[in-house]
């Protein structure tokens, strides 16, 4: 029997829900409806996310257990940021001389992130120093080919640590994966899969200690799994090649072919204190918006 579990939030500060899908195929945008097929202790559970009002954003779950529903809506509300309060960040930062006028222009911006925390860690692993769009590929073979499907709806899930696990390097070299990086996502997911890494746990720094001793995994990759996975403002991924082009730019008059080192971008953020990795997206956001009024 499916139990159906309706939730009504009423954001605490000014949330637009982002109507469309990922591009590694598990997110599905239909008539302004997000979609996402989740696994809770191996159950799944398929959540939708609407927006009717500006001051309410309604989530519905269908599963077999109603605690697996009430859990996939909770993380589902972690991932679209629908319960963060950025009144601080936006009284402090306003006025400030690089994201100012984007942080008064897009006060419902929020950090894009996933319901679960090893999905982030998996794909930025997937993403280490290649071509985004080639790491989608990637990451869409991936779910394709090992992930979980629901046939009623036709959504897939990403795998979990222990079927990533399980799956072994060479399988996900196949995928087209590096021999390296297919290496150091295994050993993650066994990681995570055994207990010995819980990326829920709050101390978040002892986990980031035992993924870094895995060779193939250093700062970038663990700063994107703390901001897109963990929810922590203070982390912004500094190796981002836009970052890098980003800072570069500004340190060189606006050259183009600039590009700041990963140290450089980390000590340019750093004023942003707890705030960094937020303050990254107003300042990739506006400088967007602003590179699109020069095209106009």
């Amino acid at each position: 029997m499916t139990v159906e579990v309706r939730v009504e939030v009423r954001p605490p500060w000014p949330f637009r829900l982002q109507r469309h899908g990922g591009k590694d195929g598990v997110l599905r945008c239909r008539d302004g409806v997000l979609h996402r097929l989740l696994h809770v202790d191996g159950e799944p559970v398929v959540v939708r996310v609407a927006q009717p009002a500006r001051d309410r954003v309604v989530f519905g779950a269908a599963a077999e257990r109603r605690d697996a529903a009430e859990y996939a809506i909770e993380r589902m509300r972690f991932a679209v940021g629908v319960d963060d309060d950025l009144r601080a960040f936006h009284d402090r930062f306003r006025f400030d001389p690089l994201i100012g006028r984007a942080v008064r222009t897009l006060p419902h911006l929020r950090v894009r992130r996933r319901p679960e925390p090893f999905e982030a860690l998996a794909w930025a692993i997937c993403e280490q120093l290649i071509e985004f769009e080639r790491a989608c590929e990637i990451e869409r073979r991936i779910v394709r080919h090992a992930g979980r499907r629901d046939p009623r709806t036709g959504l897939w899930d990403v795998p979990s640590a222990a079927e990533v696990a399980a799956m072994g390097a060479a399988r996900l070299e196949s995928f087209d994966l590096s021999p390296a990086r297919a290496i150091a996502l295994t050993r993650a997911a066994r990681e995570v899969a055994c207990g010995r890494v819980d990326l829920h746990d709050p101390d978040h720094e002892r986990g980031w200690a035992r993924l870094r001793a895995i060779r193939g995994i250093g700062a970038w990759t663990l700063e994107f799994l703390a901001l897109h996975g963990q929810g922590r403002f203070d982390q912004l991924p500094a190796g981002d090649l836009a970052y890098r082009k980003l800072v570069g730019r500004l340190r060189a008059g606006g050259r183009p072919s600039a590009r700041a080192e990963e140290d450089e971008v980390r000590a340019f953020f750093a004023p942003y204190g707890e705030w960094a990795g937020l303050a990254g997206a107003y300042a990739l956001a506006g400088a967007s918006r602003f590179q699109r009024a020069l095209a106009a």
